[in-house]
């Protein structure tokens, strides 16, 4: 991965301009599959997979599966109410499984697209719930051909609340990620590459932490739908 750590470091400086002794860094390898099945010409179920490996983590660090029920509620807005249940692994402590909520709307005009999503987490070390703020932005860059095209994105997650398990109110990370879209299988499906950088903030005493990952992700388009008004 020695390439990939180049160009994150390239990266992260230009991004986040912090220092690099300040900060603790990991290399990571992220996976996604999501599979769309619609039901009607407005509503679609996404089933979803995740796998993420670290190095800090000494292998798998985490792993989430769930769905997601989304609307559409017009050409430009889709209104979405999804759950997950994610496992958080560490190479120096036991492993925890938290239930999650989540909402979410997007908005698509052209090669733009946002997303605003609130998480709800439920975690196993105790009642209170933990909220997440989720704004994302991504800009897609079509090439001529239009066989693929480029893309960027950034993703800022604010925590209105703090929870005694671990959760701290306040400005936690951010995800910045290029990476390349390529259509497969007559465009049902698409499989993004990319290079995913995660600043996680200095807060609560912990040192600030910069995570390079190679992510994938492949997203398949059922035919559909498959049950009608």
């Amino acid at each position: 991965m020695s390439v990939l750590r180049y160009a994150a470091l390239l990266f992260g400086a230009v991004i986040f301009a912090r220092p690099a002794a300040a900060q603790v860094e990991d290399e990571q390898f992220w996976e996604q599959v999501n599979v769309n099945v619609p039901l009607t010409p407005e509503v679609r179920v996404t089933l979803e997979q995740i796998g993420r490996w670290g190095d800090r983590a000494d292998g798998i660090s985490q792993t989430e599966y769930g769905g997601l029920l989304g609307w559409k509620a017009s050409k430009a807005i889709e209104l979405g109410f999804g759950y997950r249940r994610v496992g958080l692994f560490s190479a120096s402590g036991p492993s925890v499984h938290e239930n999650r909520l989540r909402q979410q709307m997007i908005l698509s005009q052209g090669n733009l697209v946002a997303r605003f999503r609130v998480d709800e987490r439920f975690n196993p070390g105790g009642d209170e719930i933990g909220f997440r703020i989720r704004p994302l932005v991504r800009r897609n860059f079509p090439l001529r051909s239009g066989r693929f095209a480029f893309f960027a994105s950034h993703e800022s997650f604010f925590l209105p609340n703090s929870t005694s398990w671990g959760q701290r109110a306040g400005y936690e990370r951010m995800r910045n990620m290029l990476g390349i879209t390529l259509p497969l299988v007559a465009r049902k499906a698409m499989l993004d590459i990319g290079y995913l950088n995660q600043f996680r903030f200095a807060r609560a005493g912990a040192r600030p932490q910069m995570e390079h990952a190679l992510s994938l992700q492949l997203t398949i388009n059922a035919i559909g739908p498959i049950l009608h008004d």
